[in-house]
């Protein structure tokens, strides 16, 4: 079992301290997974490439709007020299200001490219419940099987009983539920309308509740033999976590 922590790359000493912090504080974690925030000058896989001097797993996000699905995958090179064998391939958001080139390559394009021409690379994509219809999303995602994807992570999830009705449609792929405690009024406005999440009827946007669904999304987890990785945004790390692995065998 994968227990993945998302951690965002503001810059190389930040991502530093969190890393020694989590490997110190939290061994229940054996994955980093690293979104590529263009706002940021830390690209996700130069991100990777310092992840992986304390966990091996380290998976970055990779962005296909920003790579030419007709010309060579530019990165390759980088990361077969770095050793980051495992990618997630999402299609990305148009910056608001840069003068990098953009490309109209999806996310179904850049994932068919790499599993031809990069057969050794492992790559994830996105699994979102919340952008699509039930059959509309999982249309998309056999289109993602298709094109040669390997396995999912998922938006974050509020309510087990979605989680599971994803998991028997889902039965067999390999997946990393995601997870992200919502513990502000703001956060939840905010997951509400960018992210058109509804929350089950007993949500709280408090720290209790997000480590009772968070213990109980990770002991799902084991029992379907998954993975799952935590995003936890504006919260305290260490009483998020304690809360989450306490009493639970991972």
């Amino acid at each position: 079992m994968r227990i993945s922590l998302e951690l965002v790359p503001r810059d190389s000493e930040g991502l530093r301290a969190e890393l020694e912090l989590v490997q110190a504080q939290f061994p229940s974690i054996n994955t980093i997974n690293i979104p590529d925030l263009t706002r940021f000058e830390l690209r996700s896989w130069e991100a990777t490439r310092l992840s992986k001097s304390f966990y091996k797993d380290s998976i970055p996000h990779i962005r296909a709007m920003d790579f030419d699905a007709d010309e060579p995958f530019v990165l390759a090179e980088y990361l077969d020299t770095h050793q980051i064998s495992e990618i997630l391939v999402i299609t990305g958001d148009v910056p608001k200001n840069s003068s990098k080139p953009l490309y109209s390559t999806t996310c179904l394009d850049l994932i068919a490219k790499l599993k031809r021409e990069h057969p050794h690379l492992k790559i994830y994509s996105a699994l979102d419940p919340y952008r699509n219809s039930v059959r509309k999303e999982y249309e998309y995602v056999q289109q993602k099987l298709n094109a040669g994807v390997d396995g999912f992570f998922t938006q974050p999830f509020f309510d087990l009983r979605l989680m599971t009705l994803y998991s028997e449609m889902m039965e067999g792929a390999d997946i990393f539920w995601g997870v992200s405690p919502v513990v502000s009024e703001s956060s939840r406005r905010y997951w509400e309308t960018r992210n058109h999440v509804v929350f089950p009827k007993d949500f709280q946007p408090t720290l209790e509740w997000n480590i009772e669904f968070s213990k109980q999304a990770l002991a799902y987890t084991k029992q379907t033999n998954s993975n799952i990785y935590f995003m936890p945004i504006k919260v305290d790390l260490q009483a998020y976590f304690d809360g989450v692995f306490s009493k639970v065998l991972v």
